[in-house]
């Protein structure tokens, strides 16, 4: 089979196709299989987020996988999976094993499956020596290893860390090489692996995901609330799902369409009927954040906001400060793990009766921020969790709010800091602040 390689920066080649056989070219039903590595993944000892993010991302551009392996630092093992996917896979994105110590073993590995030998990939080597020339340091001797490469392999870019990437055929598989690094992979899978996947498919279409965040109602009562919302598009054209991750609840709309242009001409009246039907439940929408959609908001008015936390462990202000981003928007948070604590950091003078209500007015009159934001939860160790309070001051008026969940101790403490922060989200946008939700405890 032909192969294509490019050097360290460039764009994929319009002619990487050519990596392709031709029956690969005219099937949709591509095999593709992922290889985990580490003794690590293996024993439980870290969880393997890697796996579903490549499993999610692959499914929501049309590729979805076959089989999933797991295997230790073992190199027999690794032998046998590595000929094991070659022979039933058209495409195998290995992750892992290509550090710079002694049991990162992918790359030997590969190579010997291969019947190939590792040659040095000088541009990488000085890649690598200049990443660490960057932070005024020296690079180990052991991380020469990371410029090690399969002879004939075709060499893939990692433009955030030191372990480049590769691709080598192995029995009939395409094996792709990806370091264990969350954010390494992350990058590479978007911009450098799915593209070639999707070449390797032959598909001539496009595959268009529109997403939407909701909270306080749960995964079957939207649904049953969506019933029918696909017959608004052609039939079949689009695809509805769901994936709770508490607090939220993600919608799903998944089209596949000739042009992407097409595809969101044909999901847009459906996407309008989920805005109307889920209503004020939705927090925001594609990649956007709840968060990030309340320093907007704050922004168009000029705003900025502080916050005072008691039992949620800092949670409301630790989301505010990632989305600001330097902006200045958020700019303090009080967290205590006691409501007697935060009497005392805000000087409330031992008024624990409307605690939420007063902290947020403090916070705001201390700070000079256009909105104090305040969470007060005490949890306990029985199953019944006591309600909670919230609170949201401006200069006019505070808005306040009480609330059960239904939960252990830690459920509440999530839950809790996603209704506060929806809280201020549905002030700042005009919509009602005590609408019931599916996760509260009936009175």
């Amino acid at each position: 089979m032909a192969e294509l390689r490019y050097t360290i920066g460039s764009r994929l080649p319009k002619q990487f196709k050519i990596i392709c056989s031709k029956a690969q070219k005219k099937s949709k039903l591509m095999r593709i299989e992922v290889i985990c590595t580490g003794d690590e993944i293996l024993s439980g000892k870290t969880i393997n987020t890697n796996f579903a993010h490549i499993s999610r991302r692959l499914q929501e551009v049309g590729l979805p996988l076959t089989w999933e392996t797991t295997v230790g630092d073992d190199k027999e093992e690794l032998v046998r999976a590595f000929k094991l996917a070659g022979d039933r896979a058209d495409a195998v994105i290995v992750n892992g094993g290509l550090g710079p110590t002694q049991d990162d073993l992918s790359t030997p590995i590969a190579a010997e499956v291969a019947g190939v030998g590792l040659e040095l990939h000088e541009a990488w080597l000085a890649n690598i020596e200049g990443f660490y020339a960057q932070r005024g340091r020296v690079m180990p001797p052991n991380n020469r290893k990371q410029a090690m490469l399969p002879v004939g392999a075709e060499f893939i870019d990692n433009p955030v860390g030191t372990a480049c990437g590769f691709a080598i055929t192995i029995g009939k598989g395409r094996f792709f090489f990806t370091p264990g690094v969350p954010r390494e992979l992350r990058v590479m899978l978007e911009g450098q692996l799915i593209p070639r996947l999707t070449a390797m498919s032959g598909r001539e279409s496009v595959v268009y995901l529109k997403r939407f965040h909701s909270f306080g109602q749960g995964e079957s009562r939207v649904d049953a609330m969506l019933q029918g919302v696909e017959d608004l598009a052609p039939p079949g054209a689009v695809k509805l799902g769901f994936q709770a991750h508490y607090p939220q609840l993600e919608t799903k709309l998944m089209v596949e369409a000739p042009t992407m242009a097409e595809a969101q001409a044909i999901v847009a009246p459906v996407a309008d009927e989920v805005r109307k039907r889920i209503g004020n439940a939705i927090l925001c929408e594609d990649d956007a954040t709840l968060e990030g959609t309340i320093l907007d908001e704050l922004a168009k008015l000029g705003g900025s906001i502080a916050v005072a936390e008691v039992g949620t462990f800092g949670g409301v202000g630790a989301r505010l400060a990632k989305a600001d981003d330097g902006r200045g928007i958020f700019q303090r948070s009080a967290v205590c793990s006691r409501p007697a604590d935060m009497i005392h950091a805000l000087d409330l003078a031992g008024e624990t009766e409307a605690l939420a209500a007063n902290a947020a007015t403090a916070v705001r009159a201390q700070t000079g921020t256009t909105h104090g934001l305040a969470v007060v939860i005490e949890t306990s160790a029985d199953a019944a969790q006591p309600p909670f309070a919230m609170a949201v001051a401006t200069a006019d008026h505070v808005i306040t709010r009480t609330s059960a969940l239904v939960g252990a101790a830690e459920r509440v403490r999530n839950g809790g800091t996603e209704m506060t922060l929806d809280l201020i989200r549905r002030l700042l946008e005009g919509k009602p602040t005590d609408e019931s939700m599916d996760f509260e405890r009936a009175n």
